[in-house]
């Protein structure tokens, strides 16, 4: 914008200089044509060769010259009737290309051409070389001014958005964090500028959610804890109550008190991962990070769920590559990777096929877990995430609700990436292990 502006500003000055210049030069002559047409026509050619010695003392301010009908030289200084001047109308600008008779270099005049009654042509024009040498200086200072202005702005601009730019880094990088789920981090502040006062501004908003979210995990942490516990009490009485009406021999009560134990005991598992997802989401600070070797650890998994596959004669297939060791805590993935075989498990139907790889790709180690079970509608992934969602799928089978939240609650601590898909027929789930986060 500034070099457009200072073309434009440019381009105005040398035309409203040429065009101001003109204006008098045209004025002068104006007057010179005056003088001559109260010159009779038989005196004209002294007239001229009057001016001329005038405009000899003065250093050929003025040129004139004096043509026949035809064109033939009569008198003056112009050598040849100039060709590219209409006559009887206003002057008109020539760029060096008027001749004239004892100077050599032809100059920048502007030049009128009158044609008197008698049918000679008088030609009148006025150097204007001086004019234009000081117009053209002009133009070149300016111009090169405005370049070094315009130099010396980029640069200038250049540093101070490198300023910028890096705070604008560093507050990204913030940002990637507390998206990631780490709210105690603040945006970087320093400045004294408008990107500061937001800077503050969302610092201040930070500071409110997680006041907020702390005060609502707070009160679901302690409803979660405090009813644990009267839980615990209603089951140990059931088991009491269990035990002497087997002795009683009333079976549909005892059925009753057996209803009631597992009741509890979904109760007492659900308030227990509720615990557990809240306890992996505050453990962002990393601190039992180490390398894992990923082969070892799907190995054991698998070994562990391995049994329960073969007492339902499910298919147990299992695929592991050799992957770099990547840095992340063993015990809560070992936790995520349990919770994920043990729906591919208990969704496979009896005799079904569950299918565990470890494979390499090109940004880090992948894990893909298949079952040919039912799957999970597409509208279902996102929300199978949550907590407490069970699906149609779901809902025949006991659980609560909460085994993919805690694996997305762990794959969000180490910036881990779960995706659901379809395994044709079943579901294919894909643990991406290799952070999400921007640098």
């Amino acid at each position: 914008m500034f070099a457009v502006s200072l073309a434009i500003l440019v381009l105005y000055i040398d035309i409203s200089s040429r065009h101001r210049t003109d204006r008098d030069a045209d004025i002068v002559i104006h007057w010179e044509l005056i003088y001559f047409d109260s010159v009779p026509d038989a005196l004209l050619e002294r007239a001229v060769s009057k001016r001329l010695e005038y405009e000899h003392e003065r250093l050929y301010t003025n040129f004139y010259g004096l043509f026949t009908r035809d064109g033939h030289y009569v008198d003056g200084d112009i050598r040849t009737l100039p060709k590219d001047i209409p006559t009887d109308v206003a002057g008109k600008t020539l760029n060096h290309t008027l001749q004239l008779r004892d100077t050599p270099n032809a100059p920048f005049v502007r030049a009128v051409i009158e044609r008197r009654k008698d049918g000679m042509q008088l030609v009148i024009a006025r150097n204007l070389t001086h004019d234009n040498r000081m117009r053209e200086a002009t133009v070149s200072a300016m111009i090169g001014g405005g370049l070094v202005v315009l130099a010396t702005g980029i640069i200038g601009g250049l540093l101070l958005s490198m300023r910028q730019m890096r705070r604008v880094r560093a507050i990204r990088r913030v940002i990637s964090r507390i998206a990631s789920g780490d709210l105690h981090h603040r945006l970087p502040h320093g400045g004294r500028d408008e990107l500061d006062l937001l800077v503050h501004l969302v610092n201040h908003m930070l500071n409110e959610v997680e006041r907020l979210m702390g005060e609502v995990k707070s009160a679901c942490d302690g409803i979660a804890h405090d009813l644990r516990t009267p839980l615990a009490h209603v089951r140990s009485l059931l088991v009491r109550i269990a035990s002497q009406r087997d002795t009683s021999g009333d079976t549909h009560a005892a059925a009753l008190v057996m209803q009631a134990r597992a009741e509890t005991d979904l109760l007492l598992e659900r308030f227990s991962a509720m615990l557990r997802i809240s306890e992996i989401g505050a453990s962002q600070r990393r601190g039992c990070f180490a390398g894992v070797h990923l082969e070892t650890l799907v190995d054991e998994v698998a070994g562990l769920f391995e049994p329960l596959a073969e007492s339902r004669n499910i298919h147990w297939v299992v695929r592991t590559a050799p992957v770099a060791a990547i840095h992340a805590d063993r015990a809560l993935l070992f936790e995520a990777f349990s919770n994920l075989l043990d729906n591919a498990i208990k969704f496979a139907p009896d005799g079904g096929q569950v299918r565990i790889e470890l494979s390499n790709c090109g940004s880090g180690p992948r894990l893909d877990i298949y079952d040919n079970g039912p799957g999970i509608p597409v509208g279902e992934r996102e929300a199978v995430l949550k907590r407490f969602y069970r699906g149609d799928q779901a809902r025949r089978l006991q659980g609560s609700g909460l085994g993919l939240s805690i694996v997305s609650a762990v794959l969000r601590v180490h910036d881990f990436t779960l995706r659901i898909s379809d395994a044709c027929p079943g579901a294919r789930l894909t643990v991406e292990c290799w952070s999400r986060s921007l640098a």
